[in-house]
């Protein structure tokens, strides 16, 4: 076995033999200087800033002769993806919370070319409320600025202007991709439509643009993603298909039935084209196994009613892309997804649209998608015409950063889990931590509180939690929401006024465990306002013992039976809430919400444990407040995590869930009256008290137990512990953080074979401790 590191704590599933891996450099600092633009201006088609789904080509043309640096800058709303002279150059831009906006800067200078440079955005304005972007009225700003400060182009103001186009091949009419996230995407091209973009002899047909407001700006902060380009790893089949079945009973999502004032989008009768029903009614015909190499160059060569299906190997985020001949009149839709579901794409698995659709005439095209999407398999249908599809590929959108994260251990097994561990992270991670890179793209409350462990181990900082904490501080308010409670996602939109009470309180604890690992005091500090008006929202729901009774709205424990025993009072909630004010009052210096802590711990334990387990939840009957039966896996796991119980204080409760539970129980069916845990969250708080406890040995062997078909299936780790939902879920790639602090000592403990030798750095402050 060998270990090697820089900067990094592998994913829980490396275990302990990777525990010096956790000791990086010490805090720094985290300011970032303000952005400022030299004289851009924000700019949208005028009278269009609020309309939906509105596509905008932005191009300026500029030269630079003489020697120096040259800089773009650029920021807006929804999202723009940027071209230099006609190649790829970024997506952004960052996202920010309601009413600012991140700054995306690049060098261009070695990406120059000698005379005209022609600089193009394509900007897609949504104007619709969803969990992944903000609904904000949609502008472009934008400029080209040489190293003397000399403005070489710019929207509206100095050097070459910034001319806008209406890109009218992307349908605006479409369903929404899902409940989660805008619109799909659904395009009409033509040969040669996409010259404007690095051809400054093309002249798309222009308008007329308004100088709007000035925004607030904010730093990008986080890197930059990466955009490698990955080919395709298999041919896995080709076969044939029918249309026009007929569906009795077609899957209609609530994205594409519940548009209305709490959903944004296009209502279904005023649909240009909906994908998702008719790829409903087309059906294999034929289905023939290849399992071929792909080798570089490969075509794939389709007539109508014919498809093939392409492996990545694993999964991936990113922009599909294919160089695509024609020759007819060709229909193309590419179907997705990250698993295969009977040898075949089920592009609803997941409940989403995941289709992407062309209509092509005859010619060549460079196809790639404009919004990020995750996928292993690729299913490329032609409904109509005959086509060659040449060099198709993923053009990744992951965190970059990680690569100087590495682990080595004699067992292969652990090694896969750490790649997929790692993989994971880098999907959900870019400039705010993700529960999926798929169906909804959000930032989580508590997917955030075990992502954000991984980020300082494996990037060596802590940029992306800062940014995730000031969309959480900058807004004045939350819309739709009580006075004090937290969005359950942000940035995001709630028209509904759905929101999970409890998962505040996510924030609180890892708000503590952000000031351990960054040092960013200022942070914390001007958040206090907001954590104590959260704390004060709470005060209404404290019963006669001071817990909490009745939340409102979506109490979420996890996807298991726990969420069925949710009210009056909800133990595990509780237990949370204990930890929050504990954690607000060491923060804040608060030592009276210290004191409530611990006397909520003491109530639970005479209230919740029954001598055996910890229950669930009590409910009012007669006005009294009366346990039930119910008990969980999960409600255990809450109860040590949060120190309502440790092994010495309840050591035959823990003897029981050393021996009797974990990955082996469903085959034992051991204390069946317990319901399991899933993944999300009760097996990796399992795995973290297995860690946290020195269990070392356990904790390697149900990692093992617990995660290897999720590695070996898809390359990355799940929602759940089937794949019935995600299958690239953020948390999943937690590195049960196996250092600990104990009195200005760091403590680690690293379990070898015999014959073998650690060196461990300490790039900490603290002395380093091996036990």
């Amino acid at each position: 076995m060998k270990l090697k590191s820089r900067n990094l704590l592998p994913p829980r599933t490396a275990a302990c033999l990777a525990l010096l891996l956790s000791l990086v450099p010490a805090a720094t600092s985290l300011a970032a200087p303000a952005p400022s633009f030299v004289s851009a201006r924000p700019v949208w088609p005028k009278g269009r800033e609020t309309e939906k789904n509105l596509f905008v080509g932005f191009r300026a043309s500029f030269r630079q002769d003489a020697p120096g640096r040259v800089w773009l800058r650029a920021t807006g709303a929804t999202v723009y993806r940027v071209f230099l002279n006609g190649q790829f150059l970024g997506q952004g831009p960052a996202r920010g919370p309601h009413g600012y906006f991140r700054v995306d800067e690049w060098d261009l200078t070695d990406r120059l070319q000698p005379g005209d440079n022609v600089v193009a955005f394509e900007v897609a304005g949504y104007n619709a409320n969803s969990y992944s972007l903000l609904d904000q009225p949609s502008f472009l700003q934008a400029e080209v600025v040489a190293a003397d400060g000399k403005v070489l182009a710019s929207t509206e103001s100095k050097g070459a202007s910034f001319t806008a186009t209406i890109l009218k091949e992307r349908l605006q009419k479409v369903q929404r991709y899902s409940f989660q996230r805008p619109f799909s995407e659904v395009y009409r091209l033509t040969p040669g439509g996409d010259a404007w973009r690095k051809d400054s002899a093309a002249k798309p047909a222009a308008v007329k643009v308004a100088v709007l407001p000035d925004r607030k700006l904010l730093p990008r902060r986080v890197r930059y993603p990466d955009y490698t380009v990955r080919q395709p790893s298999w041919l896995v089949s080709k076969g044939e298909v029918r249309t026009g079945i007929k569906v009795e009973h077609p899957w209609k999502d609530r994205s594409l039935t519940g548009i209305g004032p709490k959903l944004g989008g296009y209502p279904e009768k005023d649909l240009e084209t909906i994908p998702s029903l008719e790829l409903q009614a087309v059906a294999n015909t034929t289905n023939e196994a290849l399992n071929q190499v792909w080798a570089a160059g490969t075509s794939l060569s389709l007539k109508s009613n014919s498809f093939g299906i392409l492996d990545f190997g694993c999964n991936l985020t990113g922009f599909i892309g294919a160089r695509v001949t024609c020759r007819s009149n060709t229909r193309l839709f590419l179907t997705f997804d990250e698993i295969l579901s009977n040898g075949d794409v089920d592009f609803k698995r997941l409940g989403c649209v995941n289709i992407v659709g062309y209509q092509l005439p005859p010619g060549t095209y460079n196809l790639e998608s404009f919004e990020p999407y995750t996928l292993r398999y690729l299913k490329v249908i032609v409904l109509e015409g005959d086509c060659e599809v040449l060099s198709p590929y993923l053009r990744e959108f992951a965190g970059a950063g990680v690569w100087d994260a590495h682990f080595a251990a004699s067992d292969e097994r652990l090694n896969r889990l750490f790649a997929a561990g790692r993989e994971t992270f880098r999907q959900n991670s870019l400039d705010i931590f993700m529960d999926c890179p798929s169906r909804e793209r959000a930032g989580w409350l508590c997917d955030s509180f075990f992502t954000s462990r991984v980020a300082k181990d494996l990037c060596g900082d802590t940029r992306i939690e800062q940014n995730f904490f000031e969309n959480y501080l900058l807004p004045p308010k939350f819309a739709c929401l009580p006075d004090g409670m937290l969005p359950m996602c942000y940035p995001a939109d709630h028209n509904d006024g759905v929101f999970i009470p409890n998962w505040s309180l996510w924030f609180v604890v890892e708000l503590e465990e952000y000031l351990a690992r960054s040092g960013d005091r200022a942070t914390v500090d001007s958040l206090r306002p907001r954590v104590l008006r959260l704390l004060d929202y709470f005060k209404k729901f404290q019963n006669e013992d001071g817990l909490l009774e009745k939340l409102e709205n979506w109490v979420f424990v996890e996807w298991s039976a726990a969420n069925s025993f949710v009210q009056d009072v909800n133990y595990p909630s509780n237990m949370l809430y204990a930890r929050a004010l504990e954690a607000t009052g060491k923060m804040y210096d608060l030592p009276e919400l210290v004191r409530q802590a611990e006397k909520m711990r003491e109530t639970i334990r005479w209230q919740s444990f029954d001598g055996q387990f910890f229950i669930d939840n009590a409910l009012r009957v007669n006005g009294k407040l009366q346990t039930t039966t119910n008990r969980t896996e999960v409600c255990q796991y809450f109860a040590f995590f949060f120190d309502v119980a440790k092994p010495e204080s309840h050591s035959q409760l823990w003897q029981k869930l050393l021996k009797d539970f974990g990955p082996q129980r469903k085959q034992t069916r051991a204390f069946p009256e317990v319901h399991p845990a899933n993944a999300f969250i009760g097996n990796v708080l399992r795995l973290e008290l297995l860690s946290r406890y020195g269990v070392c040995q356990q904790l390697v062997d149900e990692s093992l137990a617990y995660q290897p078909y999720m590695a070996d299936r898809t390359g990355t780790l799940w929602e759940n512990d089937g794949a019935y939902a995600s299958c690239d879920h953020g948390f999943a790639s937690h590195g049960g953080v196996r250092v600990r602090k104990e009195g200005g000592k760091r403590i680690y403990q690293v379990t070898v074979p015999a014959g073998y030798t650690v060196k461990a750095e300490n790039r900490s402050s603290l002395q380093a401790v091996q036990r």
